[in-house]
């Protein structure tokens, strides 16, 4: 199977979620996306897989960041 994305584009991801999320360790962002992508390789219409991995990746940092914010 031919990998999700490529690196580059992870680690552009990384580096967008790490200035949105300072106060959130590197690793920690880089584990998050990494579980992200495990979670949708399955995923039979791959088309919008790096956006839905952007997507939980942030939401994920978001609710860690502020567990009660409404809408997180």
């Amino acid at each position: 199977m031919p990998p999700l994305t490529s690196k580059a584009s992870i680690d552009r991801l990384v580096e967008r979620l790490a200035l949105r999320f300072p106060k959130s360790h590197r690793a920690h962002i880089e584990s998050t996306v990494a579980e992200e992508y495990a979670a949708l390789s399955d995923s039979r219409i791959r088309t919008y897989i790096p956006n839905l991995v952007e997507h939980r990746a942030r939401s994920r940092l978001q609710r860690e960041l502020h567990p009660l914010s409404p809408g997180a």
